[in-house]
């Protein structure tokens, strides 16, 4: 899995070669959480309205794991089945860092850090199919120390939507500003059913900032267990 994406870079990894320089498939046509089923094939969430069904590949790069993914894809026709289903041909894929929210300790800045990080406003920071996906800002070195980002839940009693971003950057604070992507998956929240409102709230190199998001949640199937693989891990990115 991709663990760190800098946007700064004019092309992305491919999981498919294609020789063709044509911009159309450089760039990425879409964000999408890339969606497993039992016999190794995939779908992917384009939102909460629309998924694309890949014609031209049979087993899923990312294995059994769901993640958020940049794609850039070709239509190749549509099908539905009570939900907007496209048929695509997949050019490239390339899965973003995605986690589970954590869990406030009390002593959040000691857990988890609280190195300033910006929040880029770009296509690529979404809330949709129950996941937050953050185009992120902050300094890097050059010495690829793993950076940590967290989102943690209960930090506010009376607001069970109010979260923080946490960002550890393991001393290295004094580099270029560069951007990575970060993806958090909250569904199967409690108490997170169809549309949510989240507060976001980070250290920036401004001081603390906040937004909120309109969340929805993912809504053509039952919610099913997390991966507990993903449980606790930090998110690092390069």
């Amino acid at each position: 899995m991709t663990i760190g994406l800098l946007c700064s870079s004019a092309v992305f990894q491919s999981c498919i070669d294609d020789d063709d320089n044509d911009m159309s498939l450089i760039m990425p046509t879409a964000i999408v959480t890339v969606c497993p089923n039992d016999d190794g094939s995939f779908v992917m969430n384009l939102d909460n309205k629309t998924v694309l069904v890949p014609v031209n590949m049979q087993k899923s790069p990312f294995e059994d794991k769901e993640v958020r993914a940049l794609v850039n894809y070709t239509e190749a026709g549509t099908t539905g089945y009570g939900v907007d289903m496209r048929d695509v041909t997949v050019n490239w894929i390339d899965s973003i860092r995605t986690k589970l929210p954590v869990v406030s300790t009390g002593d959040d800045d000691k857990a988890f850090g609280n190195d300033p990080v910006e929040i880029v406003a770009d296509w690529v920071t979404v809330a949709e199919d129950g996941y937050i996906t953050l185009r992120i800002r902050t300094r890097w070195d050059g010495s690829r120390r793993p950076h940590m980002l967290n989102l943690v839940t209960g930090v506010n009693p009376d607001d069970p939507y109010e979260m923080v971003l946490h960002h550890n950057a393991d001393g290295d604070i004094y580099g270029e500003m560069g951007d990575a992507l970060i993806a958090f998956n909250l569904n199967g929240m409690p108490g997170f059913d169809e549309t949510v409102k989240i507060k976001l709230r980070w250290m920036s190199f401004s001081g603390e900032k906040s937004t909120e998001l309109e969340l929805p949640m993912r809504s053509w199937e039952s919610d099913e267990s997390l991966d507990s693989s993903l449980s606790g891990q930090s998110a690092r990115i390069l």
